[in-house]
């Protein structure tokens, strides 16, 4: 441990009285990686770990000062071996935080057919299902892949490979059916899969009101870079999760919106209100109602 503390202490006083371009570019490079670390693991069982780590540390540091020897032998022990007691344990977080970096736009970006796609069509059939669906209180949990490839989801799941129809949304969630249980993964203009199984978000702020579909739509969110619509089956209730963040109470001028941003293709009306307003105006009406509740 002092050997350890003796070298990053060197290695600081060397970056303060002597820095150079590359010191100060290592600097910003390892802030980045800790920012980026922090971001990921926040609101997890990892950020708890984390802190166990920073406790374990401390304590060594104070055995050590303290020459309690037996103590500070028994940690070092432990810290020593926890590079492989983390990769063992936090193995699926691993593997999902690679496979994010496998999957980014930088190394695989989804290929659409050459055919044109018609997002008038997709726009009304994906809004027109969702919103029948939700005033039946059908339960519907559908995920539209972007960069980021989800073909071992897909995997999971039973292959469709159908166009986007109304028909086939709400045949494919209908209660009491085959496919009904699970997610639905659309790629480009077609329905490739359903009944494809996700990993429930970890995250500690979710409300106890949501259900394991709303889970699992935040959890495939916050792995990937995919736009997830979700239908309460006990509330009728339309929500979207993107990005770890799940906006709620979506009507059907803002279910249009967010398709046609996701397809790149503008709203038919020039003066429509942006994404980025309903959002902050739906995020507002959220927090006005969890002060009332």
């Amino acid at each position: 441990m002092t050997e350890l503390w003796d070298e990053l202490s060197n290695m600081v006083w060397n970056i303060l009285h002597r820095p150079r371009i590359a010191d100060i570019l290592d600097i910003l490079i390892v802030a980045f990686l800790i920012y980026q670390l922090l971001k990921y693991t926040r609101q997890t069982r990892v950020s708890q770990v984390a802190k166990g780590i920073v406790v374990l540390l401390l304590a060594s540091w104070l055995s050590e000062l303290f020459g309690m020897r037996t103590l500070s032998t028994l940690l070092k022990w432990v810290i020593s071996a926890g590079p492989v007691v983390l990769i063992v344990v936090f193995q699926p977080e691993i593997r999902r935080m690679l496979e994010g970096i496998g999957n980014s736009s930088l190394f695989d970006r989804v290929k659409t057919d050459d055919r044109e796609i018609e997002v008038a069509l997709i726009v009304t059939e994906m809004t027109r299902a969702l919103l029948n669906m939700a005033k039946r209180r059908v339960g519907a949990l559908i995920v539209i892949e972007r960069r980021t490839r989800l073909t071992e989801i897909i995997n999971t799941g039973t292959q469709v490979d159908g166009l986007i129809s109304q028909p086939l949304i709400e045949n494919i969630f209908e209660p009491n059916t085959p496919l009904h249980d699970g997610a639905v993964i659309v790629r480009g203009d077609r329905v490739v899969a359903a009944a494809c199984l996700l990993n429930l978000s970890e995250g500690t702020g979710i409300s106890r009101d949501l259900g394991t579909r709303h889970r699992a739509g935040l959890g495939i969110s916050e792995t990937t870079d995919a736009t997830v619509f979700i239908v309460s089956e006990e509330t009728g209730i339309v929500s979207m999760a993107r990005g770890g963040k799940l906006t709620r109470h979506l009507d059907a001028r803002s279910i249009e919106l967010i398709l046609h941003e996701l397809y790149d293709a503008g709203p038919s009306e020039p003066q429509a209100p942006s994404l980025m307003n309903f959002f902050k105006r739906r995020q507002r009406h959220d927090e006005r109602s969890d002060q009332e509740e």
